[in-house]
């Protein structure tokens, strides 16, 4: 089992920057999707953006144009860059991945992401 380790949280005023990183304990290269989720307060969990093995991506709709998300095959790791954060991007970030053959899934620990205005 691969596990996932997420790092890169904290607090960020409103229009600022963030890089989370998410650190897998083995190869990448067994996972055909990878992601990032992020729970707020009192919310459900939900998809931020979304990375295939083959590079194209998926984003939700509120972070399109301010969020990017990348994948490191040789370092094992998935990034998503967070610009012009706002307080609604509060939340706890989940790197995600599931594997090509049997789409089994993993979850990392989560990373806290707070936004003051």
């Amino acid at each position: 089992q691969v596990q996932l380790v997420e790092s890169g949280g904290g607090l960020v005023q409103a229009g600022g920057s963030l890089r989370l990183s998410c650190a897998a304990s083995g190869s990448i290269s067994i996972f055909n999707t990878m992601a990032w989720y992020r729970q707020g307060p009192g919310k459900a969990r939900e998809l931020v953006a979304a990375i295939t093995s083959d590079g194209s991506t998926d984003y939700a709709d509120s972070v399109k144009g301010r969020f990017t998300i990348s994948r490191d095959t040789a370092k094992n790791a998935l990034y998503l860059e967070m610009n012009t954060v706002k307080p609604e991007d509060t939340a706890v970030y989940y790197c995600y991945a599931r594997r090509r053959l049997s789409f089994r899934e993993s979850w990392g620990e989560g990373t806290q992401v707070t936004v003051s205005s």
